[in-house]
């Protein structure tokens, strides 16, 4: 099952490869990855994952790290809006 995350993160160099590696440790696999860099010196990160997993396995735990300000599961309709805008 495809699941889109919309996930916030301090810039710093670290962090991709923590979000990387929480992702991998929780048997999600990256099919797609987005990323910008925000004014308030933040990086947005969409992320599409798949696996036959909950995706709370995934987002709980993304949440939890330092780096991460926000993460958002996002519905099929509100990623598709978000990938056209």
């Amino acid at each position: 099952m495809m699941h889109t995350l919309a996930i916030t993160v301090q810039q710093r160099p670290e962090v991709l490869e923590r979000v990387l590696r929480v992702t991998r440790h929780r048997g999600f696999t990256v099919t797609n990855m987005q990323m910008r860099l925000l004014d308030d010196a933040s990086m947005a990160l969409d992320m599409q994952v798949q696996a036959e997993r909950a995706i709370e396995l995934l987002s709980n735990q993304l949440d939890k790290l330092i780096d991460v300000t926000h993460c958002e599961v996002l519905t099929q309709a509100s990623a598709k809006q978000r990938a056209h805008a």
